[in-house]
């Protein structure tokens, strides 16, 4: 990786970044920790692409068109939501999903251009409300202080990363603007009527990527997937992407609104139309999910819906559900004993096993602080001597938390977790019980869902629900938005 010395450089101006915009409270902190989180989003950025490439950009005519577009597009888009900044977590929502394939340096990726540019534009416009003597309502100090935790760091293993380009790619392209989203969904004054728009745009999401599924199931086509497409010709069945790279990803989006639509139908169960609606639109986005085959995605919806059942239901109806649960479990064992007898793990688990046995061995060699941000893949193929990067990435978020910052990395991990259960029972017994519970079920989705197909730090839906719950706890439940010095403290 080229400017290799300077990339460690700008990822520490990047942690300093991070701190500034989580842990200051007053107008002028945030606003120098935005500028140094840009600074280091552009130095890794730098460091990953070329100098030609690099060169191309801004001094080709089409690169500094596409760069002049993208300035000019940012700072129109700040305006709307100078004047409307509750609307700040809508928008980011819609964009957060889609993904753009384009190439970076010398290999392709898919990037969340649309959200990058989006949160460029929310930055934006919450620094020039913060310049007109706008002071946000603090957010808890448990919650940010455990994310901060983590993203500094997580930033700070950089240092002693075993992969300098694959570390560099998660900080400048997720753990850094996702720091900032995240310092700006935290400062938004939350309106009566944003869950609700939210609830609204994650089930609309949902219904668009699974037409699209259901769609690619029925012609047998499917988008920016190659290695799917190859899968696809040897197997009996269909695996379908719609609008992402990866069958699991796919599915993640759909197991989020119907965990979200379940929320809906176990809470309000007086309302008919209501119980209805969702679960009509429950059984479409499960008909798109279906044609995933995503394990990881069933098991997620699998466990959601068990642990909103076991939440809503009384006394009498959670102990009936816990014992089907345990004849579910004890029968499923005695089919699975059968079918795997005589198979090796490595067949059963689908490589899985695998997977987990080399990343133990980073586990074993770096203990306390790991191999780094980025490092696992790399690492493991040093030490095992065999595979690649590319087949050596564990998949599992808290075995590669452990080998890449150690223990001390998958202690600051569940203290996230933690405080992140912590605040949403908060919200749920403070401000609005349905937010709590939603919020709980999407992350809790995403805890599940990552065990088995990893990306927890990577998907924007994770810090998005815990700065939701950062802004529903710091906005006073009466007080409706009005004038920004209204806001102040």
């Amino acid at each position: 990786m080229e400017h290799a010395d300077a990339a460690q450089v700008f990822a520490l101006l990047g942690a300093v970044g991070a701190l500034l915009v989580l842990l200051a409270r007053d107008r002028f902190a945030p606003l120098a920790g935005f500028v140094l989180l840009g600074l280091g989003t552009a130095g890794l950025a730098r460091s990953l692409v070329g100098d030609d490439d690099l060169e191309l950009l801004y001094r080709e005519p089409r690169g500094l068109v596409l760069v002049g577009i993208g300035v000019l597009v940012a700072v129109l888009g700040a305006i709307p939501f100078v004047r409307y900044p509750e609307v700040a977590p809508v928008a980011l929502l819609v964009a957060a999903p889609f993904r753009i394939p384009v190439e970076l340096g010398n290999q392709d990726a898919f990037l969340l251009l649309p959200l990058y540019l989006v949160l460029t534009s929310t930055v934006l416009a919450l620094a020039y409300r913060m310049l007109r003597g706008y002071r946000p309502a603090a957010a808890p100090r448990f919650l940010v202080a455990a994310v901060a935790a983590v993203v500094a760091f997580t930033t700070v293993s950089y240092l002693w990363t075993w992969d300098e380009r694959s570390g560099a790619i998660t900080l400048a392209f997720f753990v850094f603007p996702f720091t900032a989203g995240f310092a700006v969904v935290a400062r938004t004054p939350l309106a009566a009527w944003l869950p609700r728009v939210l609830g609204a745009t994650l089930v609309g999401l949902g219904i668009l990527f699974a037409g699209v599924g259901i769609w690619q199931a029925h012609t047998r086509t499917v988008f920016f997937a190659r290695d799917v497409e190859v899968a696809n010709a040897y197997t009996s069945f269909f695996r379908v992407t719609s609008l992402f790279k990866d069958p699991s990803l796919y599915g993640r989006y759909l197991v989020i609104p119907i965990a979200v639509l379940l929320a809906v139908v176990l809470l309000r169960r007086n309302g008919s139309l209501d119980w209805l609606g969702a679960t009509a639109l429950g059984a479409f986005l499960f008909w798109g999910l279906y044609y995933s085959y995503s394990q990881s995605s069933f098991v997620a919806l699998f466990v959601v819906t068990f642990a909103l059942a076991l939440l809503v239901l009384g006394k009498w109806l959670r102990v009936a559900l816990l014992a089907c649960a345990l004849a579910v479990t004890l029968a499923a064992a005695a089919v699975a004993a059968d079918a795997i007898e005589g198979r090796s793990s490595k067949d059963v688990t689908s490589g899985r096993s695998r997977l987990v046995s080399v990343t133990l061995e980073v586990v074993a060699e770096r203990p306390v602080a790991g191999v780094g941000v980025g490092g696992q893949p790399r690492a493991s193929t040093d030490l095992v001597g065999r595979g690649s990067p590319n087949r050596n990435a564990s998949h599992t978020t808290p075995l590669t938390v452990l080998a890449e910052q150690g223990m001390i990395g998958l202690a600051l991990y569940a203290w996230l977790l933690a405080a992140a259960a912590w605040a949403f029972y908060l919200v749920a017994e403070r401000r609005d019980r349905m937010l709590g519970i939603g919020l709980a079920a999407v992350l809790l989705v995403l805890v599940v869902h990552s065990l088995l197909y990893a990306g927890f730090f990577e998907d924007p839906l994770t810090w998005g629900v815990v700065a939701l719950a950062a802004a529903a706890l710091a906005t006073p439940r009466a007080a409706a938005p009005g004038p920004e010095g209204q806001q102040a403290h």
